[in-house]
């Protein structure tokens, strides 16, 4: 294993024992709101805060900008971590077991390093660039469907983007008559991890933000996935929009919905 890959690993680990103490009392947790519809924990940020201490600890100069604690600015901008400490707060605040750590390196802008952790079932997704993608060691494929006939595909509402509403409504029924289901989860970390295990064919979602994909983003591409965003290209980092899957069906996926979307969410 990559030896950042191994300190990631372990920065997840450690903060998947704080949210699985956590999860033994809820009602102990406190819980505040962001802002429309977006909540946080204590325990968000106090697994942010181990997973940020873990990395430190081996590497000092590094960058790391998290969802709840922000950007931490080190010496060597080469080197930057992207964190999201519980990716499927709702979830987990509901006790619904279905919530992950997501941690991803990027080195000199390229993601080279990533982690998926559900601490629930144990399950550690890990992927290195140019390495592949594993799950607890087990090397991943996204699936090999290239049609959406008989695909089953996972999304996430635009609970963030309400004003989206509409345009995601028509590009859910657009897809939903072609599939033999779409699911609703509630953790784009562990949508993303499903597509590069090919327990899910595809994925799209509305208004993503870096640490929600970017671990996600690398696990797909080195399991053989493609990603990218509702016009076919690259800008998903910055619009937050995103359509995984294998490289056939996540054409189909594209052929589908860009013609009921609006204007904004294809750019």
């Amino acid at each position: 294993m990559h030896p950042m890959l191994n300190i990631a690993v372990r920065a997840a680990r450690n903060a998947g024992k704080i949210l699985l103490r956590a999860s033994e009392d809820l009602s102990k947790v406190e819980v505040q709101q962001k802002g429309a519809n977006d909540l946080v924990t204590n325990i968000d940020k106090e697994a942010e805060a181990v997973i940020r201490d873990t990395i430190l600890q081996s590497y000092p100069t590094h960058s790391i900008v998290g969802e709840e604690l922000g950007e931490h600015k080190g010496k060597d901008a080469d080197y930057q971590w992207i964190v999201d400490p519980i990716d499927g707060t709702t979830n987990f605040i509901k006790g619904i077991p279905h919530y992950a750590i997501s941690i991803a390196l990027k080195v000199k802008g390229r993601l080279d390093q990533a982690v998926i952790y559900d601490p629930i079932r144990g399950e550690l997704f890990t992927a290195s660039k140019g390495q592949g993608a594993q799950l607890n060691s087990k090397r991943l494929r996204v699936s090999k469907t290239t049609v959406l006939a008989g695909t089953v595909l996972a999304t996430g509402f635009p609970f963030k983007n309400k004003n989206h509403m509409d345009a995601y409504t028509e590009a859910f029924k657009a897809l939903f008559v072609h599939t033999a289901d779409i699911r609703r989860a509630g953790c784009s970390a562990l949508d993303m991890a499903y597509v590069a295990a090919g327990r899910v064919d595809g994925f799209f979602e509305i208004g993503l933000k870096p640490w929600n994909s970017a671990a996600g983003e690398l696990m797909v591409k080195e399991a053989g996935g493609m990603v990218v965003d509702f016009a076919g290209g690259n800008n998903y980092n910055h619009s937050g929009n995103i359509i995984c899957g294998s490289p056939k069906l996540t054409q189909a996926i594209i052929r589908e919905i860009r013609p009921v979307l609006s204007e904004s969410l294809l750019r």
